[in-house]
């Protein structure tokens, strides 16, 4: 009886952790200036408004996004501020209003390329400490709670969500809502972030800081220790290579456009298709994660990750886009939960900020500098050059298979909620 007490207590408790996770990362997600819904709106801006091609997309994405790339000093100053004594909660509630403030300044701004770009530079900065906050946060409950792959999970369902409304919602927003409008809701949802940094439920706060997971040492002792934390590079590798994709981004936009001749409107439909067939995969990751040991799933979910791209090099319509978006989509799910569960499994000790961010900071750039890659082999070869893309894309997802081999087995062997003396007596 005492064990079906204490398995009732653990999922209760768990479910308590889920309510507060869920709109927390549903907010940030959604007010991420790199998000779907920013970035979509933007993209469509640059591309129908301000005429650009799409290598000058490609380019404004890349450049607007490089305190993303220098994220690691954010994630530092995460763990090591104690702002308003709130630690992360008080970067929250400082940071998200700074953050809105920003965009509604944009809101303001009469539409060009410089204070487009002005702007989303000024709110990707304070934007950093708001995620490095909601990062080293998750990152640290899903190690003292040893439910690194239920969080993946729950992230991954959670942040589709704002996917799937971005690619609905902005193609219709460019072409009915102005763009000041469009800042103006961003704004109100950032402000969401400041209003769930005031909460403190105890399921996910109840001596967090107190536990030796959170303990860091000085500044040079952080350093050094990150630094030789075998675990860190292979984890750091695969979130890089998984995210090199020169078949996403501005290539695909106007290969579904301008190729297939298809409107900006199917083209939304085909990014929101695609990423709702993501959801039943992380529900399903959200089980296997509790049976079956990360090692496994990282294989399986790489070897079937691999050839995702290429069909959609093979179609001649938007319609055929269509039919294809969520078989395409059903295979990236178990890969992308398990590399995250991956992340959250490597932070050192204490550092869980400063990990998360230089993961955040590396696949971001490889995901923007891939995009521009994309662009630019798809402008030298209109009819061929998507296939390219494509081809490409297979061969770096192909190349974390090797990789894998590098992770410390000691950190990958056991399922999620399983403890691991190995890992702990570390």
């Amino acid at each position: 009886m005492s064990g079906g007490r204490s398995d009732a207590g653990e999922g209760a408790r768990t479910t308590r952790v889920y309510l507060y996770f869920a709109p927390l990362m549903l907010l940030v997600y959604l007010g991420l200036p790199k998000g779907p819904l920013v970035n979509i709106s933007v993209s469509f801006m640059l591309k129908n408004r301000l005429h650009a091609s799409p290598s000058e997309v490609a380019l404004f994405v890349f450049l607007t996004a490089l305190p993303t790339y220098l994220s690691f000093p954010f994630g530092l100053a995460r763990d090591r501020w104690n702002l308003f004594g709130l630690r992360d909660r008080g970067l929250l509630l400082l940071f998200a209003p700074l953050t809105a403030l920003v965009f509604v300044c944009l809101g303001f701004s009469r539409l060009s390329l410089a204070g487009l770009f002005a702007g989303m530079l000024t709110a990707e900065i304070t934007y950093q400490f708001v995620f490095a906050a909601y990062s080293g946060l998750t990152a640290l409950v899903a190690q003292e709670q040893l439910m690194s792959g239920r969080l993946a999970s729950l992230l991954g369902i959670v942040v589709l969500l704002p996917s799937i409304a971005g690619a609905l919602a902005s193609g219709w927003f460019v072409e009915h809502v102005s763009p000041g409008h469009t800042f103006f809701v961003v704004a109100a949802l950032v402000l969401g972030i400041a209003l769930v940094g005031m909460w403190k439920p105890r399921a996910v706060f109840e001596h967090l800081y107190d536990q030796p997971a959170a303990q860091g040492a000085s500044l040079r002792e952080d350093i050094r220790r990150l630094l030789g934390h075998r675990a860190v590079y292979p984890a750091v590798a695969i979130n890089l290579l998984a995210q090199f994709n020169p078949g996403f981004g501005a290539a695909m936009q106007y290969y579904v456009t301008d190729r297939l001749h298809a409107s900006d409107a199917v083209y939304g439909y085909y990014i929101a298709i695609f990423a709702a067939s993501f959801i039943p995969v992380y529900f399903l990751y959200g089980q296997l994660c509790k049976r079956i040991k990360l090692r496994t799933l990282l294989w399986w979910g790489t070897v079937i990750l691999i050839p995702q791209t290429v069909p959609l090099a093979l179609i001649h319509t938007g319609t055929q886009a269509l039919f294809l978006a969520m078989p395409l989509g059903l295979l990236g799910g178990i890969a992308g939960a398990a590399y995250s569960d991956l992340a959250m499994r490597t932070c050192p000790p204490g550092l869980q900020g400063t990990f998360m961010m230089l993961v955040v900071g590396v696949t971001a750039f490889a995901n923007n500098a891939s995009a521009i890659l994309g662009a630019e082999i798809y402008s030298a070869s209109p009819t061929r050059g998507f296939l390219y893309d494509a081809i490409l894309t297979v061969a770096v997802t192909a190349a974390i298979l090797p990789v894998l081999k590098l992770i410390p087995e000691k950190l990958i062997v056991t399922s999620d909620g399983e403890h691991n003396p190995a890992v702990e007596a570390g």
